[in-house]
């Protein structure tokens, strides 16, 4: 039951950081298309109609890079969990394919605890900043949204990550990957 929870949450994470990477993916096509119309439109071409779309507002996104820059942070964090989860990670089998099954087990145990330390480490010092953000009121440049609703954000995925990677180091450990 405890696994289908786990399972259930990681998943759940995965299609938010994947809906959220999407928005992202959304915001600079329209970004872009509106910037080489805004281009267009100050060529002169279009006329009155150039006139009256710039007029509007026709142009890029402002603060495109800043909600990019915040939104594929998000995406990250909420991966991490079925990438944990699933075994996913990047790695390299060439040294250790001829290595008994047992001898490879003790690695992957070992690289479980030292992801869930990792992962840990990195909330935590995600929280220390998210914190500061906050005590401070950074907010963004062009759009002026307060910085530590994104780390806000970062913060809560790296809190399942942390969840999980806990629970796949003590299940590796105890040999029920």
């Amino acid at each position: 039951m405890l696994h289908f929870i786990i399972q259930t949450i990681a998943r759940l994470m995965a299609l938010l950081g994947g809906l959220v990477l999407c928005l992202v993916i959304l915001a600079v096509c329209i970004s872009v298309a509106g910037r080489e119309a805004a281009d267009l439109a100050n060529t002169g071409y279009l006329g009155v109609l150039g006139a009256w779309l710039l007029g509007i507002g026709l142009g890029p996104i402002l603060g495109d890079f800043e909600l990019v820059e915040a939104g594929t942070a998000f995406a990250i964090f909420a991966f991490l969990p079925i990438t944990q989860l699933s075994g996913a990670h990047a790695r390299v089998d060439i040294f250790t394919g001829g290595l008994s099954a047992k001898t490879r087990h003790r690695i992957d145990t070992f690289w479980s605890i030292v992801m869930a330390v990792i992962v840990l480490l990195i909330t935590w010092r995600l929280f220390e900043a998210l914190q500061d953000k906050h005590r401070y009121g950074d907010t963004t440049y062009l759009i002026q949204f307060p910085v530590w609703w994104a780390y806000a954000a970062c913060f809560g995925a790296a809190l399942v990550a942390c969840a999980i990677s806990l629970y796949c180091a003590a299940m590796q450990s105890m040999g029920k990957e």
